[in-house]
């Protein structure tokens, strides 16, 4: 389901069951966002080290790679 406050037309990067979907997290499944070079994403609404929901996960800092997976080597 897609929030309300989301654009009309979703950048989306992945497909799941022929469905176009957001790109998650491997480790712990929130939601990420491209980041300004376009090659890394990042948690969404992430702030002092919690993520959109509040929640401190250990990858909220990292960069991620298009499949989702933390990447350490991609500081903030």
């Amino acid at each position: 389901m897609m929030h309300p406050s989301d654009p009309p037309t979703p950048t989306y990067r992945v497909v799941r069951d022929g469905q176009g979907a957001p790109v998650t997290c491997a480790a712990c499944g929130c939601r990420l966002d491209l980041g300004a070079d376009s090659g890394t994403w990042f948690h969404f609404g992430r702030f002092a080290g919690r993520d959109a929901r509040g929640c401190r996960v250990p990858c909220v800092e990292l960069g991620h790679d298009a499949m989702g997976m933390p990447a350490t080597a991609v500081p903030v």
